[in-house]
């Protein structure tokens, strides 16, 4: 399986901390099927999944881990399949955890609970980066680590064409699309706006949204059910 270029944060003064904060799934894990409520309009969702697609989870997916949050699928194969948690972040710089890392402050978002001792990163800098794949719409994966801090360090600029993850979130052979038949996830097309932006408000709801009519009452759906 294609695995995107990692850094290991294992050295930095916040690595303890990293492990608080990007706890693993339960080992077997598989979130539990969305609710049969009668109010769980269920749609239609003719997608596959594929590299370059989101994961949506659906509103009543309970685990609290993936609960309410967009993925970015990477790779999807024969394999198994692995991404980046989108909508979960964490409060400290990319330099806080990276040495020689120019002081570019950008946010690190947490990518999923799979290798949260390295950094991974999605960009639209393309061709400019060697050795990065290209997941979608211009937005491409990994790539020269070295190369990546020295155009920061001539640019830093260039930060704002940058998303840092620790972690990532990956799938054994058929566990995604067990949790895909349980409905635990719903697929939408992954475009740049969605994966790069990172000040959308809510992005869950905002993609939920953006899959049409028959998806969009699933956004205002309450967290806990019981309570409304």
């Amino acid at each position: 399986m294609l695995l995107a270029t990692k850094v290991s944060v294992a050295r930095s003064p916040y690595a303890a901390l990293l492990n608080d904060l990007v706890a693993p799934a339960p080992t077997g894990y598989l979130p539990t099927r969305m609710s049969d409520d009668l109010l769980d309009l269920d749609p239609d969702n003719p997608l596959p999944a594929a590299r370059g697609r989101l994961l949506v989870s659906g509103p009543y997916l309970p685990d609290p881990y993936f609960r309410r949050t967009v993925v970015l699928l990477c790779e999807h194969n024969e394999e198994g399949s692995f991404g980046f948690v989108l909508n979960r972040s964490m409060d400290l710089s990319v330099s806080d955890l990276m040495e020689n890392m120019p002081p570019i402050g950008s946010q690190v978002s947490i990518g999923g609970p799979v290798q949260s001792g390295n950094l991974y990163y999605l960009h639209t800098l393309g061709p400019h980066l060697p050795g990065s794949v290209e997941v979608v719409d211009g937005v491409h994966m990994g790539g020269d680590y070295e190369q990546l801090k020295a155009m920061l360090s001539t640019n830093m600029e260039l930060a704002k064409h940058i998303r840092f993850f620790v972690g990532y979130s990956g799938w054994e052979i058929g566990q995604l699309q067990k949790e895909l038949d349980d409905r635990s996830w719903l697929i939408a097309h992954g475009d740049k706006r969605r994966i790069m932006n990172t000040r959308i408000e809510d992005l869950w709801a905002d993609t939920l949204r953006g899959m049409g009519k028959p998806f969009a009452p699933l956004a205002n759906f309450p967290e806990d059910p019981a309570l409304n």
